[in-house]
C-alpha cells in the first residue's frame, strides 16, 4: 500500500462545532499517505478558522474556499478536481473515522481489485443515534447477506443501500465525467452511487469503521421525507439516455417509479 495515495474530500459548512473532531480522526489514521482537501462553502460560523490552523500546521490538508455557497454538488466537484489520489474518500464534516478506517479499505482494496466502489457499515452516535438505528437495521442485515465484490446497478431503485457518504471510497477514475445534476441537492449520493454502479464492482465490509453523527441538525432529522423523492429514478433516466436501447433498464425504471410513488404515498399518509 506504500505507492496507493488517498484523497480525502471533505465538505465544510457551518459544522465549526464538529470539525475539529472530524479532521483528528484523519490525522490519527494508521494509514499516512492521504491529502485531506476541505472545501468550506461559504461557511458563517467558525468553521474557516478552524481548518485554516489545522491546513497550518500539516501539508497534506488543504483549504479551498467558496465565497459564495455553491451547494453540495458544486463543493464535491471542486474537491474533485483538486484531488490527486488513486482513491477518492468521502468524509462528511460531522463524522469521524476509526483510526485503522484507511488501512481496512486499501486491504479491501488490495484482495478485491475489481471493486472500484468499497463501503462499510457504520456506528451510529450522538443524541439521536437509538432511533436511527433501529429506522436502518433491515439495510444493514440486507448488506450483511449479500456476497461480494457484487455489480449493484440494480440495487439502488428502491433504496440506497450506502448508509453514509462518509463510509464510501471509489477509485477515483469511476468519478470522471459524473453527471452531478441531481434534483436533489441532499440526495446527490444516491445519484451518484448509480451513475458509479453501472461502471465497476462494489464491495463490503460490515465493520463498522464510520462514526455516524445523529443529531438534531442533520437532514435526516430535519426532513423525514426528503429521502423517498426520486433522486434515484433520476440517475437511472439519465444512464438511460446514455443508451436508449436498453429495454431492460426502461422496464426498471417504470417498475421502479411505481415502487417509489406507493412508497411516498405510505409515507404521507401515516407519517
Amino acid at each position: 500500500m506504500a505507492d496507493i495515495k488517498v484523497s480525502i474530500i471533505l465538505t465544510s459548512y457551518n459544522y465549526g462545532r464538529y470539525l475539529k473532531d472530524t479532521v483528528n480522526s484523519v490525522l490519527n489514521q494508521t494509514f499516512a499517505d492521504w491529502e485531506l482537501i476541505i472545501v468550506d462553502d461559504c461557511s458563517t460560523d467558525n468553521s474557516v478558522e478552524i481548518i485554516s490552523e489545522f491546513a497550518n500546521s500539516d501539508t497534506r490538508i488543504r483549504v479551498i474556499r467558496n465565497y459564495e455557497n455553491q451547494g453540495l454538488a458544486a463543493a464535491i466537484q471542486t474537491g474533485l478536481i483538486a484531488a490527486t489520489g488513486e482513491w477518492v474518500a468521502f468524509l462528511e464534516s460531522d463524522d469521524l473515522w476509526r483510526q485503522d478506517y484507511l488501512q481496512k479499505k486499501l486491504e479491501a482494496a488490495k484482495m478485491f481489485p475489481k471493486a472500484g466502489f468499497i463501503y462499510n457499515n457504520v456506528e451510529f452516535f450522538d443524541k439521536n443515534a437509538d432511533n436511527v438505528r433501529a429506522k436502518f437495521q433491515r439495510l444493514i442485515h440486507k448488506n450483511r447477506r449479500l456476497k461480494y465484490p457484487r455489480k449493484m446497478f440494480y440495487s439502488f431503485g428502491y433504496e440506497n443501500p450506502v448508509l453514509t457518504m462518509s463510509s464510501v471510497m471509489v477509485r477515483r477514475e469511476f468519478l470522471d465525467g459524473l453527471n452531478f445534476d441531481t434534483p436533489i441537492d441532499k440526495l446527490l449520493d444516491w445519484y451518484l452511487y448509480i451513475q458509479i454502479a453501472r461502471r465497476t464492482y462494489f464491495y463490503y465490509t460490515d465493520e463498522p469503521l464510520t462514526l455516524w453523527r445523529q443529531h438534531s441538525d442533520s437532514y435526516l432529522n430535519q426532513n423525514r421525507r426528503i429521502k423517498f423523492r426520486f433522486a434515484n429514478i433520476s440517475a437511472y433516466l439519465y444512464v438511460l439516455s446514455l443508451q436508449p436501447w436498453n429495454l431492460k433498464l426502461l422496464i426498471f425504471i417504470i417498475i421502479s417509479g411505481i415502487f417509489m410513488c406507493f412508497k411516498r404515498l405510505r409515507v404521507y399518509l401515516f407519517e
